[in-house]
């Protein structure tokens, strides 16, 4: 499968995403107000903003899938980043709302618990995102697509929230009031936390960042080839979920073009097999070493 058909088959779990968090936005915010819940009203507004980042996140899809143009020659694939930048945007400024307000409501006394139908709601809803979070994983895995990697991840930390507002509710009902709007505020403290991942993770990839752990698994890939003998550069960063590698290696100077050219076959095959890498540009050099031998 290449990046265009793993972009459009990755599409599915934005979708997926979307359509869950519709569901569960409008089902707690109605079931909070009715029920005078602030944690369920937090859920469902952390929810509400998951969608936003959801369509965001197709969006972007949508745009890397877009052919090379005239400006573009090496495609539109960033676009799937810049969306995920995008979304944790959106998810910051509904963190901080929600944290804000739950601090506030920590110091003003409550005369009475929230239904308990807000609980089982949050749980209902937290059963629901496990389900969600299963299926954008295995997609990521097979679509190796860092959106949906991250998307899953989000469903994983919204299911974790609502077990969280759950008790939070649930300790309501035993006069202990306060745990209502501190279950707000831990779910504040998680959309936060949540967004500040994507972003680093997002803007890290912008900026060219790739992991030196990573990098080293690469050049051991490439250094155990037959016919190369020496590794002086190598470089690697991501193109939205693709990876691109520079390197410059050595060869035994008295090799032909044909025989050279066969040793970037052999490393370009390795790299698909091993690292799911289709980008690789190589550099060849001669080995001084090995000519004064």
């Amino acid at each position: 499968m290449d990046v265009y058909s793993n972009l459009k088959e990755g599409e599915k779990g934005a979708w997926v995403s979307i359509i869950a968090y519709i569901f569960c936005a409008a089902l707690k915010i109605g079931i909070a107000l009715y029920a005078s819940s602030e944690a369920l009203m937090a859920d469902g507004l952390n929810n509400s903003t998951d969608v936003v980042a959801s369509v965001a996140v197709l969006i972007g899809l949508r745009i890397a899938r877009k052919p090379p143009d005239q400006d573009h020659p090496y495609g539109h694939f960033r676009a799937e980043t810049i969306s995920s930048l995008i979304a944790s945007f959106i998810m910051l400024f509904v963190g901080i709302q929600v944290v804000t307000d739950a601090v506030s409501s920590l110091f003003h006394t409550r005369e009475s618990a929230p239904d308990m139908l807000a609980g089982w709601t949050a749980l209902a809803t937290s059963v629901l995102m496990v389900f969600v979070y299963r299926y954008n994983r295995d997609l990521a895995k097979k679509t190796n697509s860092q959106a949906v990697k991250a998307a899953a991840a989000d469903n994983r930390s919204d299911a974790l929230v609502s077990v969280g507002t759950f008790v939070g509710i649930a300790g309501a009902q035993f006069q202990m009031f306060w745990l209502d709007p501190l279950a707000a505020f831990v779910v504040g403290l998680i959309i936060l936390k949540t967004a500040w991942d994507i972003f680093r993770e997002a803007t890290h990839r912008l900026t060219d960042g790739f992991d030196q752990t990573h990098l080293e698994d690469l050049r051991a890939t490439i250094g155990d080839i037959a016919g190369v003998s020496e590794i002086s550069d190598i470089k690697a960063r991501y193109h939205g979920s693709s990876v691109l590698v520079d390197v410059v290696i050595h060869v035994d100077p008295d090799l032909n073009v044909v025989q050279s050219h066969t040793i970037t076959e052999k490393i370009e095959a390795r790299m698909r097999k091993v690292h799911k890498i289709n980008t690789v540009h190589i550099h060849i050099e001669p080995d001084q070493s090995i000519a004064e031998r």
